[in-house]
């Protein structure tokens, strides 16, 4: 059965249960999964070739269907203009906060959202971006929504919103 969105967009502060989400849409749908930072990686952490990355995204991109799981706010564009769904995981940080700390201790091994060799770690960079990525992005969705508007966006803030989008789902 062809599923009503064929490409979705899944972005939004780490710990916000982006991964968890984009999983469980996975196994509703059939749609090929792809978490971003499997591909951003080496390995331990290591940033591969930015353009190397970029080749690869833009591999996934041009694909008939997927879910796309990740950050990359430099490369937001490439994967919003293919989309026809957008979810913004916009959980409040101190809940973000406790997830991630909670990963240290509980990780789900279904979830393959890590490139070999990089462990649940938290690092001040981390908690940075975490505490600056609503204002690191706000006026990069407001100008892609202009843009783009046959793409649907769903922000969503609360575990409310998320049960409204998975019964649309």
């Amino acid at each position: 059965m062809k599923h009503r969105y064929q490409r979705i967009m899944i972005f939004g502060r780490p710990g916000s249960g982006k991964s968890t989400f984009a999983l469980k849409i996975h196994k509703k749908t059939d749609i090929p999964l792809y978490h971003l930072d499997c591909y951003f990686y080496l390995g331990n952490w290591q940033e591969r070739d930015y353009q190397e990355f970029l080749d690869i995204q833009k591999k996934i991109v041009d694909k008939e269907q997927w879910i796309i799981d990740g950050n990359c706010t430099k490369s937001l564009e490439m994967r919003y203009q293919r989309a026809d769904l957008c979810l913004y995981f916009n959980y409040p940080r101190w809940r973000c906060y406790l997830r991630i700390i909670k990963r240290l201790f509980v990780k789900d091994h279904k979830i393959k959202d890590r490139a070999q060799g990089c462990s649940e770690t938290i690092r001040w960079s981390l908690l940075y971006y975490i505490w600056t990525f609503e204002k690191r992005v706000f006026n990069q969705t407001k100008t892609l929504k202009a843009k783009y508007p046959g793409v649907q966006f769903i922000e969503i803030q609360n575990d409310n919103d998320l049960n409204n989008v998975e019964m649309q789902l």
